[in-house]
Formats: structure tokens, sequence, C-alpha cells
């Protein structure tokens, strides 16, 4: 990690649902590109989040789920540990699931800036699951959601089956086009996914819960 003063406040936030068969060892390792770059020396000393006040890394064997409201402080480079995560989790996950990261920009003061400044926030959608076909899902899911939550407020439900379908026929192109490529899942930095953003134009709450 850094050892100099860190310009981002990174949450991560999202659960996912893990095969019955994994343990927290196979956990701690999948996740190690997280509490390796806050510092720690095991899944357990780094599960605890920079704020008190969220629950951190969590790992419920009962119900197979790992549950993450996570801040650590850090740079760009935390990128590449997000990457990794993605793929360890890919192999340890049940079903396909959406992971949310959020660059808060630690030197930028809402309350202090000049009018004209934009604070450096980037917000980005990660997916994780089995097969692409599972990460897919979730987002067609996600996009769904979003956009009949938008056109309810001009439309009838029943006037929507023809949008969601439109959005169904996409997707099923995208998976033909892609159920062979590694980069499925993947958004460009910035894209953020369904409803997402970055840069100065009103700054996303700082932490999610």
């Amino acid at each position: 990690m850094p050892s100099y003063n860190p310009p981002f406040e990174i949450h991560v936030h999202g659960q996912v649902l893990l095969r019955s068969d994994v343990g927290f060892d196979q956990l701690q390792e999948a996740l190690k590109p997280l509490w390796g770059y806050a510092g720690a020396k095991s899944l357990v000393d780094g599960a605890e989040s920079a704020y008190e006040e969220e629950p951190g890394i969590l790992f419920e064997p009962k119900d197979h789920v790992l549950q993450m409201c996570w801040t650590v402080r850090g740079d760009d480079d935390f990128r590449q540990s997000l990457d990794d995560m993605c793929m360890n989790l890919n192999e340890l996950a049940d079903q396909g699931a959406a992971i949310e990261v959020t660059f808060y920009d630690a030197e930028f003061d809402d309350e202090e800036q000049d009018r004209s400044a934009e604070s450096r926030d980037d917000f980005m959608m990660l997916f994780v699951g089995p097969t692409p076909a599972a990460i897919m899902q979730v987002q067609r899911d996600m996009l769904v959601q979003d956009v009949v939550s938008t056109m309810e407020r001009h439309f009838d439900a029943g006037e929507l089956v023809g949008v969601v379908g439109e959005i169904d026929k996409l997707f099923s192109q995208r998976f033909d086009a892609l159920v062979d490529s590694l980069e499925i899942g993947k958004p460009p930095r910035g894209t953020g996914g369904p409803g997402g953003g970055h840069g100065g134009g009103g700054r996303r709450p700082r932490h999610l819960h």
C-alpha cells in the first residue's frame, strides 16, 4: 500500500453468494488483493474497514455469503487489485453478483472548493459470477430495473413489455458475441455500469449501506 498520503478513500460494497463447498481459507486467498493492499497479513487482520461504522469484510459460512462494506485508503493502482479480486471470486461464486466501488477524492472539500472545481470521484460497477451467462444475467436485471424505474414515471408497467424485450435482445446479441471473451463483465473506467458516472457532477454519498 502507498506509504504517502493516499489521494482516495475507496469503498467496496457488495454481496456475493458463494458455492457451498467454499471455506474460509479459499475465500481468504481470493480476497488477498484487498487485504494485502491494505497492508494486512491475513483476511482477519484486513477485514476491518477504515471507518468503524462499516461492517468491513464478512464471511457468513452458514449462508455461504460474502458481505463487503469496506473502505481502504489508496491510489489508482487499487484498480489492479479489484481486477484480481474479481477473477478470483469468479472461481468461488455460486451465481452472478454486482460489486460497487467508489473512489472518493480525499483532498476535495465540498465546502471550501471553488464552485468551478471538480472532485476526482469515480464510480465503478464490477460483476462476478461462475459463468459469462451468470454475469450477464445480473447486468441485464440491473439495466431492466433502472430503465423500468425511469420510464414508469411516464408509462404504465404494461406498456414497457416491448422495452424489456428489446433489452433482452441486446444482451442476447452481446452474449453471442462475447461468450468466449475474457473481457466480459469488465466495464472501462468511469462508465460505472447502469446508473454510474464519474467526476464532480454531484458527489455520491460517502458510505453505502
